[in-house]
């Protein structure tokens, strides 16, 4: 037996001889469908609203005093495949670029090895991206992820000697420290008096295979208004840094490099002294991808912070 196919089309013909206000009223629910990028929904620490100032102790603080003032939550937000999307990325735009970039270095436990080997490496990989004329490495921090992978935080505990992720949506420069930090990198006032525009760029590696539990999730610049910028203290045995915090936002449009491994190099801006047209502030974090293995290996990475000088 089979079925007849009537080929006369469907008509839909009354609704056309609606009004034209009626007929709209009747169907609310069209809309252009949304485009989605390839990318995973997960959880990033957005801070809540509070009265005062965010502090977050990065050491064991005082007798008495908590590890924070502030609270967090888990905003589970759409982190897209920067691998997928059609435009590259660039760090004046969105505020991060990911480049092939092999280092010399053949692992990264000594210290000394990596301000010797690995700095000039990265301050000629910051100058090339940037277009900058010349570059200054000041600061590197090797992370581990736990074993257990426990929730996340600020990425430090106990005396602070053992970094972690930091699942702390961050920008780890203010206004104020972005600024003051020519002075500390440039001390001589003369050679400091001859700098026009400088920006700070943060350099983040895989340094043990590719990434396949913790990633680092960055925010897209534009999608960040100042209002969502929150200075906050972070105090440190001898001293004290401003950097911002953020409050959640719908519009916040966050990224991601899957399996980001040892070749490679997530390059993205945290201050610039131009206050307009490019990226200023590009606000990150650390994320557990959903479903990880229990056996997989756990996320080991470096970051060099480097100030960069504009013609």
């Amino acid at each position: 037996m089979s079925l007849a196919i009537d080929p006369r089309p469907v008509s839909v013909g009354p609704v056309a001889a609606l009004p034209a206000s009626r007929a709209l009223a009747t169907r609310p629910s069209f809309a252009p469908a949304a485009p989605r990028v390839p990318g995973v929904d997960a959880g990033l620490d957005y801070l809540q609203p509070m009265n005062g100032r965010p502090v977050n102790y990065l050491y064991q603080p005082p007798p008495g005093v908590p590890w924070e003032n502030c609270a967090y939550a888990s905003r589970v937000m759409l982190i897209a495949d920067a691998r997928a999307v059609a435009a590259r990325p660039s760090v004046d735009r969105e505020g991060y670029e990911l480049w092939e970039a092999p280092s010399v270095l053949p692992d990264f436990h000594d210290h000394e090895a990596i301000r010797r080997d690995y700095y000039p490496e990265m301050a000629e990989l910051a100058c090339w991206v940037t277009g900058a004329r010349e570059a200054f490495v000041f600061d590197h921090l090797v992370r581990r992820r736990e074993a257990g992978r426990p929730p996340m935080g600020f990425g430090r505990v106990g005396d602070g000697s053992r970094p972690a992720a930091v699942s702390r949506v961050h920008n780890d420069y203010s206004e104020a420290s972005g600024r003051a930090r020519l002075d500390k990198v440039i001390p001589d006032a003369a050679r400091r008096a001859g700098v026009e525009r400088f920006a700070i760029v943060n350099i983040w590696r895989s340094i043990a295979g590719p990434v396949v539990d913790t990633p680092l999730a960055v925010c897209d610049a534009r999608s960040v208004l100042a209002d969502d910028l929150v200075p906050a203290e972070i105090r440190y045995p001898d001293r004290t840094g401003e950097i911002y915090l953020l409050h959640h936002a719908a519009r916040h449009r966050w990224a991601f490099y899957p399996e980001m491994d040892r070749h490679e190099a997530l390059v993205f801006k945290q201050y610039d002294s131009r206050v307009n047209g490019v990226a200023r502030f590009t606000p990150h974090a650390a994320f557990d991808l959903p479903d990880v293995p229990a056996h997989a290996p756990l996320r080991q990475s470096i970051e060099v912070r480097c100030l960069v000088v504009f013609d």
